[in-house]
């Protein structure tokens, strides 16, 4: 069996705002499991953006604490323009092991970072870790995709998660609702193959969103805006990082005067919103 693989793209998220530089694509033998999509070669490929690559590097090697290494990585995505639907795949259609750089949505700029968070050596490890990050029991499957965020807290057939819930442990105004992810209001689907999952969802409701809250959250927080739409979780995710003007949400926004990876200042974004999700890097 071939599974064709679509390139790394080391573009303007990483390394410039208008430079583009690819792997070639290529075919990969034998099954979906992690160990067949090694990404070679990256020193070759970026010498282009040798500063930046050089910054990846240093951020990579070092022991830094996962808050650090999240915000250092993410920085590294500022200004990446926003191009929805990324990754390809469907019940009808095969899906692909994707990894570009070039443009992101809110969710594959998540899966990024912390594919990243968990590598030390890019070359070595990242493609190992997205697989990891992106699909259930690291197999490149539409059906086995995380595609709800609440999917990256609860572990696989491996063992595996992404990260911990800790909205609860934020503050004494949590809600938590019963959700039937994949089913419609109508009783129809969002994904069609993909079976409805009973899950409770926990938010802290967008009017409780306060000081005392955001003292609590840490650099590199994954925040998830929470829907009150049936069959979903969340509609959008970012970061919540600490800047030097006050804590903002690094996401990858769709809004029209922004189409790209941005700082929004946090309460500001969020205290309008039904409420939000907070998932830990573990």
């Amino acid at each position: 069996m071939k599974l064709k693989v679509l390139p790394i793209l080391l573009t303007s998220i990483l390394f410039s705002t208008s430079s583009y530089a690819a792997l070639e694509e290529h075919n990969v033998s034998g099954d979906t499991s992690a160990n067949k999509h090694k990404v070679h070669d990256f020193k070759f490929y970026a010498s282009l953006y040798e500063k930046k690559s050089n910054k990846l590097d240093r951020i990579l090697q070092r022991n830094l604490s996962n808050p650090k290494k999240i915000k250092a990585i993410s920085k590294l995505f500022k200004n990446s323009p926003y191009v929805k639907n990324r990754l390809i795949g469907s019940v009808e259609k095969k899906e692909k092991f994707v990894a570009d750089f070039r443009a992101l949505d809110c969710f594959t700029f998540l899966d990024y970072v912390e594919s990243l968070r968990k590598s030390y050596d890019f070359s070595y490890d990242f493609s190992d870790n997205l697989i990891k990050t992106r699909y259930k029991n690291s197999e490149v499957d539409f059906l086995l995709r995380k595609h709800f965020f609440s999917d990256w807290t609860y572990e696989d057939a491996n063992g595996d998660r992404n990260a911990e819930d800790v909205t609860e442990s934020l503050t004494e105004h949590t809600k938590t609702i019963q959700k039937e992810l994949n089913q419609k209001a109508d009783g129809g689907t969002y994904i069609t193959g993909l079976p409805k999952v009973s899950r409770q969802i926990s938010y802290i409701p967008g009017d409780s969103i306060d000081d005392s809250v955001v003292n609590n959250l840490k650099n590199g927080d994954y925040i998830g805006i929470y829907t009150n739409i049936a069959g979903l979780d969340v509609t959008h995710t970012g970061i919540f990082i600490r800047g030097k003007n006050g804590p903002v949400y690094r996401n990858a926004s769709s809004l029209s005067n922004n189409m790209k990876v941005v700082d929004t200042p946090f309460l500001e974004y969020v205290q309008g919103k039904p409420g939000i999700v907070v998932y830990r890097a573990l």
